[in-house]
C-alpha cells in the first residue's frame, strides 16, 4: 500500500489532504492517563492497515473537551514520529476563543503537524462577521493549511456559502470538513471556489463525492477505512455500481458507529480488537453492554465482524 507523503497543500481540485482521514480517539491508560505508546500504535494501525492517507488528532472524537493543551502537544509529537512519514497529521485546534485557538495552532505547528482543522466556534453563535475574522486570524498566524470545520448541529452556527466563499480566497484555508447535511449549499460552495470538501458524515461520503467532494474525515473509518478508500476510487474511476455496492455495504457501520457517541462506540470497538483505546474521560461513559452487542451487529452487518 502506497501513501502520499506530506507536502505543501495542492490547489485547484486536489485532494490536500488525501481521501481517507480518521478522527482518531485518544487512547488513555486504565486510570484515564494519555497513553502515548498506545497513540503511536493505534496510528500504526490507521495507517498502515486500514489505509488512512491522514488522521485529526485532538479533535471531538479525541476528547479534546478533556484534554489539556500539554497533551494535545504530546500526542501530536507522538504521532508525528509514528507516522508522521506516510501520513499526514492535522491537528484539531478549534475552540470557540480565537485568542486560544491561534495559541493552538501555533503549538501544533510547532510539533510538527502538517495541518490543522479548525471547528466552527461554538456556544457563543458569533455572526458570519466573526467567522470570517476568526478564521482568517488562525490562518494568518501559522503557516500550515487550514481545513475549517462546519458542524452547526454542534456549534450553534452554520459558516454561509458567501463566508465560506470568502474564506476561499486566503492561500492557506484550502479544504472543509462538512458536517452540514446540506448538498445544495456544498453545491453552491463547490461551484464558487477551489476549497477541497470532506464530508464529515461517514455516511454522506458517496452523495458528497457525487457532487465534488474528494474524501472523508470519519469515525467509523477506525474500521471501515480499507472499504471506504475502495469506495472512493471505485467512483473516481467510473465504477459508480461498485461504489454504491460498497457504500450500502458500510452503511449499517457508517450509521451505527453514531448510535451513541461515537467515541464511545470505536474506544469499545477497538477494546475487542485488543487495539489501543482505553476509557473515555468524564462526562462520556463506557459502552454498556447492550451498546457494544448493538455495535457488533452493525459491524458484522457491514461484513466487519468484531472478535469474540
Amino acid at each position: 500500500m502506497t501513501h502520499d507523503h506530506p507536502a505543501a497543500p495542492e490547489r485547484g481540485p486536489s485532494r490536500p489532504f488525501g481521501r481517507v482521514i480518521t478522527a482518531m480517539v485518544t487512547p488513555f491508560t486504565p486510570d484515564g492517563a494519555l497513553d502515548l505508546d498506545g497513540a503511536a500504535r493505534l496510528a500504526r494501525y490507521l495507517v498502515d492497515e486500514q489505509g488512512n492517507d491522514a488522521l485529526v488528532l485532538n479533535g471531538t472524537t479525541g476528547e479534546s473537551p478533556t484534554t489539556t493543551d500539554a497533551e494535545k502537544e504530546t500526542l501530536i509529537r507522538a504521532v508525528v514520529e509514528a507516522v508522521g512519514d506516510r501520513a499526514r497529521i492535522v491537528a484539531g485546534v478549534g475552540t470557540n476563543d480565537t485568542r486560544h485557538t491561534v495559541e493552538l495552532a501555533a503549538q501544533a505547528e510547532k510539533a510538527g503537524a502538517h495541518g490543522l482543522l479548525v471547528v466552527t466556534p461554538y456556544y457563543n453563535k458569533p455572526p458570519q462577521a466573526g467567522l470570517l475574522r476568526h478564521f482568517t486570524t488562525v490562518a494568518d498566524a501559522i503557516g500550515l493549511p487550514v481545513m475549517l470545520y462546519d458542524i452547526p448541529h454542534r456549534s450553534g452556527v452554520a459558516i454561509a456559502t458567501d463566508t465560506l466563499v470568502k474564506l476561499s480566497e486566503h492561500g492557506r484555508i484550502v479544504a472543509v470538513k462538512d458536517a452540514k447535511g446540506d448538498l445544495t449549499a456544498t453545491s453552491w460552495v463547490l461551484a464558487r471556489s477551489d476549497l477541497a470538501f470532506y464530508s464529515g458524515e461517514d455516511a454522506l461520503t458517496l452523495p458528497m463525492l457525487s457532487i465534488g467532494a474528494v474524501g472523508v474525515v470519519g469515525t467509523s473509518t477506525h474500521f471501515t477505512g480499507v472499504g471506504t478508500k475502495q469506495m472512493i476510487e471505485a467512483f473516481e474511476a467510473g465504477d459508480t455500481a461498485g461504489a454504491l455496492a460498497l457504500h450500502r455495504r458500510l452503511l449499517p457501520l457508517y450509521t451505527g458507529i453514531f448510535r451513541t457517541q461515537g467515541t464511545i462506540l470505536v474506544k469499545a470497538g477497538l477494546a475487542t480488537q485488543g487495539l489501543p483505546s482505553g476509557p473515555v474521560r468524564p462526562p462520556l461513559v463506557e459502552a454498556t453492554g447492550d451498546e457494544l452487542a448493538q455495535l457488533r451487529a452493525d459491524c458484522a452487518a457491514a461484513g466487519l465482524p468484531l472478535p469474540e
